[in-house]
């Protein structure tokens, strides 16, 4: 199914399932405060691994609480044991302890607009077919349990430049170009992006250090690369698509100077166990046709071999009418698998991924039986599908301006090298299943504080 299973709401080993109300112990931490949320799965089939998102908002008697005052615990999880004696001196006094009625499991509570208030409840979820599944929060002081990180994301300087860096275990994303995806994949499930921008490793050469590291599996150049975005902004020509480094002042694939052209920053929005993110900030985006200025935040998740985007237009000043959205990711070189359905489309081939400057080749080529990426944009935003020769071939969705200048989509990327999707037909069955989901989010139930009833006769 959906990459490698998170161990949230599932059965790691046989034991007993508790009754959903019977009330989570962990050592000395016995709650008598918590706060029910029940989500649903709005599809009738079965999904694996789906992020879910809550919002502040929603979570009113958690508005004041500190992090660490908060314990997220499924009902049905297999509870800890008691550790070993080793496990207690590896995980020192903030390792977990034996659990009862349920199990505390990785979650992310994330500042999303940097006000040192946290704005979205995150975690990952299996659920049956139109399940409505209860989580609860517990409340009260509990300063135990680490979580490996199994996503990453950084700003490093890479190659004398300032880049963002997102990965999960499988594939990870980056802009070498300030609007443009490069994508790396890995033969081993692992976090490596520190290495590429701490050691300054080249993409294509990794492998001569370790195979499990991977590749580079992306050659961007002037195209949309794994996912780029621009404007159509003359709805007489719809076939001319502004994008942010190909302005005036540009030379050659990147931008002029940052006062006379586009000018970009970097922010790392979070770093956690199953979620990262980072936002680019475009800034003094300006062409014939209008001046523009955007941010676009794209995440990173556990077990899985996608990203996803949002786009929030800060400024949107056309000459003429309005623009349409535009998002898209390069037709692969030999392409041999083509899939277009609705808001999706998949491009793959059989691929020679080699280091243009190894000329002595002390690294042979590496033929692989296919890399692909893809792209989903959900239905909701109408997205038109339309390829675009230039630029060395993109497969491109664009979309009317919406209300509030947003929209959002994803990305995901396979290869027949990595532990996952080994042929491209699996990939596309793989991105089909992500879109389904992505069209269909696991939607909130209801939030309800309780108050642990008295064991007084």
């Amino acid at each position: 199914m959906i990459g490698s299973i998170l161990a949230v709401f599932l059965g790691l080993a046989a034991g007993p399932e508790q009754a959903d109300g019977a009330w989570y112990t962990q050592g000395t931490f016995e709650p008598v405060r918590r706060v029910a949320i029940q989500v649903r799965n709005p599809l009738d089939v079965a999904r694996t691994n789906s992020p879910v998102i809550i919002q502040r908002s929603d979570l009113g008697p958690l508005q004041d609480i500190h992090e660490l005052q908060m314990t997220l615990v499924d009902p049905k999880g297999v509870p800890n044991a008691e550790p070993s004696a080793r496990q207690r001196a590896l995980e020192g006094a903030h390792g977990q302890l034996a659990e009862t009625n349920g199990h505390a499991f990785p979650y992310q509570f994330d500042d999303l607009d940097q006000d040192g208030l946290w704005d979205e409840l995150f975690f990952m979820a299996d659920f049956a077919p139109g399940e409505t599944k209860t989580v609860y929060v517990y409340l009260g002081t509990q300063e135990r349990g680490w979580a490996a990180h199994r996503t990453h994301a950084a700003t490093g300087s890479y190659m004398r430049h300032t880049v963002p860096f997102w990965e999960s275990e499988t594939f990870g994303w980056k802009l070498w170009y300030p609007t443009d995806i490069d994508v790396y994949a890995k033969r081993t499930p692992q976090l490596m992006s520190q290495r590429l921008y701490m050691e300054n490793l080249d993409g294509y050469a990794v492998s001569l250090i370790d195979p499990g590291l991977g590749s580079d599996i992306m050659r961007v150049a002037s195209s949309f690369g794994g996912g780029g975005i621009g404007l159509i902004e003359d709805p007489a020509h719809p076939g001319v698509i502004s994008r942010p480094r190909f302005g005036p002042g540009s030379e050659g694939n990147f931008n002029g100077g940052p006062v006379s052209s586009p000018r970009y920053a970097f922010t790392v929005l979070a770093n956690g166990p199953v979620r990262s993110m980072v936002r680019i900030r475009t800034m003094n985006w300006n062409t014939p046709h209008g001046s523009y200025e955007l941010d676009q935040i794209y995440s990173s998740y556990a077990g899985q071999d996608y990203s996803t985007a949002r786009v929030a237009f800060r400024q949107i000043d056309p000459v003429g009418p309005a623009p349409r959205f535009v998002v898209g990711i390069r037709k692969h070189l030999n392409e041999d698998t083509y899939v277009q359905e609705g808001g999706l489309v998949i491009s793959a081939a059989p691929e020679v991924i080699r280091n243009p400057d190894d000329l002595e080749q002390v690294q042979p080529d590496m033929t692989v039986a296919y890399a692909g990426t893809a792209l989903v944009v959900p239905d909701r935003l109408s997205p038109t599908y339309a390829f675009a020769p230039q630029d060395e071939g993109n497969h491109v969705m664009s979309m009317p301006m919406t209300a509030d200048g947003r929209f959002d989509y994803l990305l995901a990327a396979g290869w027949s090298e990595g532990p996952n999707r080994r042929t491209a037909s699996a990939f596309a069955d793989y991105v089909r299943t992500v879109a389904r989901e992505y069209n269909a989010p696991v939607v909130l139930v209801s939030i309800n504080s309780e108050t642990r009833p008295s064991e007084t006769p």
